[in-house]
């Protein structure tokens, strides 16, 4: 992004510098008088910042924080991959999937093409008002209700995200979801309980954001511990 408007600040700059110039120079001509050399001067320094700032900015710029990204925090800078115990990238951290069988944690819903695409990401722009997105919600609300009888829905599990890939619910969402999820895995929800506390994260640097639980790291550890063949 800096070099991208380094060059078009440049090119533009330097089409000012060419256009003053050749009215100066139709001006100096009609007056038979010889076109000087400055303005030459001024074309060539123009040309010449094109090309260093599109070198430095350019080329030098992006190879330097690629490198460096590379050294200092390689995981992140190459997508936050996840992998299996085979080395297989199965997930990102920082997008989200869409689990359905009763043995998982469920993420928010996702408006994104068919669910978490990623080539679609983006929100429904469907408004407060839209009955569509009324029944949607409703009948979101009514499912989960009856895995979960008499307790209040956290809002994120019936509401999308603004890109359409959050890979985090709340903890809220993810404790309203231990007790499908242990009758499905016939599991005690006291040892659930406490490995959905085990991922909750924190604040960024204490004050941004909301706690949160990443499902499917989440959900990958539940197959770990739990003996499940894979992720779905």
């Amino acid at each position: 992004m800096p070099a991208r408007c380094a060059q078009r600040i440049l090119s533009l700059y330097a089409i000012n510098i060419i256009a003053n110039e050749c009215f100066s120079l139709t001006a100096d001509w009609a007056g038979t008088r010889p076109a000087p050399t400055k303005y030459m001067k001024n074309l060539i320094t123009s040309a010449l910042m094109i090309l260093v700032f599109t070198f430095a900015l350019g080329v030098i710029y992006p190879l330097a924080v690629w490198g460096v990204s590379q050294v200092v925090f390689p995981y992140q800078a190459n997508g936050s991959l996840i992998k299996n115990a085979n080395g297989e990238i199965i997930g990102s951290e920082l997008i989200g999937q869409n689990f359905a069988t009763d043995n998982y944690f469920h993420s928010r819903p996702s408006a994104a093409g068919n669910g978490y695409d990623a080539g679609a990401s983006g929100g429904s722009n469907l408004g407060p008002t839209s009955q569509k997105l009324i029944d949607r919600i409703k009948t979101d609300a009514e499912n989960l209700q009856k895995e979960n009888p008499n307790q209040q829905i956290p809002a994120d599990l019936v509401t999308t995200s603004g890109s359409g890939l959050d890979p985090h619910i709340s903890p809220a969402a993810a404790e309203f979801q231990i007790a499908r999820v242990a009758k499905a895995r016939k599991i005690s929800e006291a040892d659930l309980q406490k490995l959905v506390a085990k991922f909750i994260e924190g604040r960024d640097f204490g004050i941004f954001g909301e706690p949160r639980v990443n499902v499917l790291k989440l959900n990958l550890e539940l197959d770990k511990q739990w003996s499940v063949a894979s992720v779905q």
